[in-house]
């Protein structure tokens, strides 16, 4: 199989790529580049190219993937420490509130 042929990849690997390339493509990443990740992406999670054999390779671990949500509460971030103070109090007094009616 010569290099770059993704003859061995499933068709849920392909449209993760596809998905993925996207994504980075939004970004502004070029597309050569955004190509080269995404694939570089399905072969972390899924440990290269599944095609053969009973069974048809390893699952997924979808370790990327996770990453999303951690990388997210910027917004929070960067709001002042007063203001995100005021909304854990608020918070704290709603889950407060809650507890008493659920009992």
């Amino acid at each position: 199989m010569p290099r770059g042929d993704k003859d061995k990849y499933t068709d849920k690997q392909k449209r993760k790529a596809e998905h993925i390339e996207e994504g980075y493509e939004k970004r502004g990443v070029s597309e050569e580049e955004a190509e080269r990740r995404a694939w570089a992406t399905v072969n972390k999670e899924s440990g290269g190219g599944n095609k053969s054999g009973s069974g048809r390779g390893k699952a997924d671990t979808n370790v990327a993937a996770k990453k999303g949500g951690r990388l997210g509460g910027e917004a929070s971030a960067e709001r002042p420490a007063s203001e995100r103070s005021a909304s854990a109090k608020k918070a704290a007094k709603t889950r407060e509130r809650h507890e008493h009616h659920a009992h």
